[in-house]
Order: structure tokens, then C-alpha cells, then sequence
């Protein structure tokens, strides 16, 4: 009963967040509006509009290169360690995982 009165409290916080930033953004479009009418409104959308979509590509990025050299390899590695030791396929998969994320961090 306490964890559900936590989620509740948690839940209440988050959407009070939520709530508080679109104030915020609310309050901000009106003072863009205010000082640089609507040609400012229009540049201030094009300019979140550009990091959004940078935002958006540098995301897509990271999760292809973390599927690409650390997900695929750890389950490859697990697979083959499975077939060659005698340890089974979720065994052996935490610790590929773990190698292949030592790998990628010294690669960086």
C-alpha cells in the first residue's frame, strides 16, 4: 500500500512538472510574441523545429551504433560461448555483455 501512495505522490510530481513547463512555454511564446510579433514566433518554431530534429538524429545515432557494437555482438558471443561451454545462453550473456560495453568504452 505504501509502494502505491509513492507511485501516486511520484505520478502527481511528474505531471505538476509537466504542467509547470508548459506555463513556462506558454509564458515565453507570449513574450516572444510580444516583443517580435509574429515573424519572432515563426523563427523561435524553425529554431526548436532544427534542434528537435537534431535532437531526434543525434538519438537515432546512438541507438543504432549501441545496437550495432554492443547488443549484437554480446548476443553473438553468448551464443557461441553457449554452443562451445557448458553454460547456457542467459548465463553467459551478462558477462558478453558486460566485455563487449568494456570494449566499446576503451574504443572511445
Amino acid at each position: 500500500m505504501d509502494s502505491l501512495l509513492s507511485f501516486r505522490e511520484a505520478v502527481s510530481h511528474v505531471l505538476a512538472l509537466v504542467g509547470a513547463v508548459f506555463d513556462f512555454l506558454l509564458r515565453l511564446k507570449a513574450l516572444i510574441g510580444e516583443h517580435f510579433g509574429s515573424e519572432g514566433l515563426i523563427a523561435a518554431y524553425l529554431v526548436v523545429g532544427v534542434l528537435t530534429v537534431v535532437l531526434l538524429s543525434k538519438l537515432v545515432r546512438l541507438l543504432i551504433a549501441t545496437v550495432k557494437y554492443l547488443v549484437l555482438p554480446a548476443v553473438i558471443l553468448a551464443f557461441v560461448g553457449s554452443l562451445f561451454l557448458p553454460y547456457s545462453f542467459t548465463a553467459i550473456l551478462p558477462v558478453t555483455a558486460s566485455l563487449c560495453s568494456l570494449m566499446l568504452l576503451a574504443k572511445a
